[in-house]
């Protein structure tokens, strides 16, 4: 099934060409390869090598970090068939299949976010000699990136290598970095940075000489108070002096072994507070470095991303928002088409998880649940045999060929600075039933509209629930499920939906609607080609959302060949699933 989608979506993809050899390199406030500028387009693994707690499903239980739910394992289960889980889960999340199919679907890169545990110990298990800790070093995380590596190469697409989880954990936001309060953290222990330099330099003299490693992002998302002011995340620091200290040493260690890759640098405040880079600046800085960003939850105008375009004009060096996701196909797609006009590349997260807005979409299957409300309540604990069906299970779901992939998502990435484009869902024609959730993919006000289409996190938009049902798409539409059949529903008044529809032979034809109201119906207007041919036409009363029902609703008038049919509310209250258009 996975690959027939593939093939299916080839032409949902970024119009970015083929990338030719060649490392990635600054060039004043561009990035360049040998064809010139670039733009990255660039997915993130997400939960591969760092499971987060959000991501896992887990925190309503109390479980946030990677150590947490592997401890929580050890102990349901065993050590034993919990490295088994692991070794599975390294072995499957992320694979060569993946790649090929983020290739296929128009990125040119990947971000794998990093924890150092697959590299190297912890320093609390690190033995010491006259007072220094040694650095034992493991050959899994090594492994893990030569084989990306090479599945990049193939591909022509660059990896980007993202320290997500650092020594002793880089931020206040515990479950992201996987930091551990009882422990101290990077910006507590002078041996957790000790660790980090060294461990990035390792890596560095491993790629060294490998154009298709597109560079270092070396602690993503800072989030500390290193200042003493302001919050605890570190966005009321006026100096960031730790956390630019740390940035030059680490720079000095990878380019003392490497000055061919690109090192990405990230500020405090989850990589957006860049106060005090200035004085570090002003004494020099490596000048093959980019600036990155994160955005998430923000409106999409030029002021959202404005201070990161001056930043980039004031140090004269290149910019890369390094993190985004988490919203809606509209958002996703005015978020591109914004970094996009003012040439900033861009990287998404996560590729999958158990949620609408990836472009993989996982199945949690019921006794991954169960697991997790056993482990929530404390009095129902799943046995250890019961415990690693669920868990495996869990693993198998995320393999590429058990995920169900996203046209949505796909289609909101993938148009770049034309952001307006709209394109069939599915092949639909007269004469056939048409699944009213099948709407044309493209963004709110173009393929559709719905009251509310993005998560923003401002003003008196904040928190809103822009999607109610959240079933089959990403989009701002209300879906919901009924038995095995998804419908629209929960309609408001002006919200529309368009069909792109082949007509085989001009003529008049009836619209027959299959819908439900439980107590009046709506009132909707018919438009084709974005002339109204049937107004204020009243949806009957089924007595229940369950009680569906199935009517003639309006004559049109259609020419031959694709059509644009919109439904429109005029009034809100009716769901409908189905409609076909029936030649007179």
């Amino acid at each position: 099934m996975f690959r027939l989608i593939a093939i299916v979506f080839l032409n949902c993809t970024f119009l970015n060409g083929g990338l030719s050899q060649g490392f990635l390199r600054v060039n004043d406030k561009d990035i360049v390869n040998d064809d010139g500028p670039i733009i990255i387009r660039s997915i993130g693994t997400g939960n591969w090598m760092i499971q987060e707690g959000y991501m896992m499903q887990s925190t309503d239980a109390g479980i946030n970090t990677h150590t947490q739910f592997r401890n929580k394992l050890n102990e349901a289960m065993g050590v034993e068939r919990t490295n088994e889980f692991y070794d599975y889960w390294l072995q499957h999340h992320f694979t060569k299949a993946d790649v090929d199919s983020m290739k296929a679907w128009g990125f040119n890169a990947v971000r794998p976010a990093l924890h150092y545990k697959w590299f190297t110990l912890p320093i609390e298990e690190e033995e010491t000699t006259n007072g220094t800790i040694r650095n034992t070093w493991l050959n899994k995380g090594f492994d893990m990136l030569d084989e990306l590596v090479s599945w990049c190469e193939q591909n022509e697409m660059y990896v980007i290598f993202d320290m997500h989880g650092t020594p002793g954990g880089q931020g206040k936001n515990a479950d992201i970095s996987d930091y551990d309060s009882a422990l101290p953290s990077l910006w507590e222990s002078k041996d957790n940075q000790d660790k980090l330099i060294v461990l990035w330099k390792k890596i560095a003299e491993r790629y060294k000489n490998n154009p298709w490693v597109g560079g270092y992002d070396i602690i993503n998302e800072p989030n500390w108070n290193v200042d003493g002011t302001g919050n605890p995340n570190g966005c009321g620091c006026e100096s960031n002096t730790a956390i630019w200290d740390l940035h030059q040493r680490l720079t000095e260690a990878i380019r003392a072994v490497d000055d061919k890759h690109i090192i990405f640098i990230s500020g405090n405040c989850w990589g957006n507070n860049y106060n005090g880079f200035d004085n570090h600046i002003l004494n020099g800085y490596d000048d093959n470095t980019v600036l990155t960003f994160h955005k998430y939850w923000n409106s999409n105008h030029q002021n959202a991303i404005q201070w990161a375009i001056d930043m980039r004009e004031q140090y004269n060096m290149p910019l890369w928002m390094s993190e985004s996701g988490e919203n809606s196909n509209h958002w996703f797609a005015e978020a591109i088409e914004l970094f996009e006009k003012n040439n900033i590349g861009w990287s998404w997260w996560p590729v999958k998880k158990s949620r609408l807005n990836n472009v993989l979409k996982v199945t949690t299957n019921d006794n991954y649940h169960e697991l997790i409300n056993s482990w929530k309540d404390g009095q129902t604990p799943l046995s250890a045999d019961e415990t690693y069906k669920a868990i495996m299970e869990y693993a198998m779901a995320h393999e590429i060929d058990n995920c169900t992939v996203a046209p949505d998502v796909i289609f909101a990435m993938s148009n770049g600075s034309n952001s307006t484009a709209t394109q069939a869902y599915a092949q639909h024609s007269t004469g056939e039933w048409i699944q009213c959730v099948n709407y044309d993919l493209g963004k709110d006000g173009f393929a559709y509209h719905d009251a509310l289409s993005e998560n923003i996190h401002e003003g008196d938009n904040k928190w809103a629930k822009w999607n109610t049902g959240n079933y089959y798409r990403n989009d701002g539409v209300d879906i919901g499920k009924h038995g095995g059949d998804y419908y629209v529903g929960w309609t408001e008044a002006g919200e529309w939906l368009q069909y792109t529809i082949r007509v085989d032979e001009a003529g008049q034809y009836n619209l027959e609607l299959i819908s439900a109201a439980a107590i009046q119906g709506s009132l909707v207007s018919i438009t084709v080609n974005g002339v109204e041919q049937a107004s204020n036409i009243e949806l009957p009363s089924t007595g229940a959302k369950e009680n569906w029902h199935n009517s003639v609703i309006t004559k049109l008038e259609l020419l031959e060949g694709e059509q644009k049919v919109r439904i429109k509310f005029n009034s809100g209250g009716t769901d409908i699933k189905a409609f076909k258009l029936i030649k007179i």
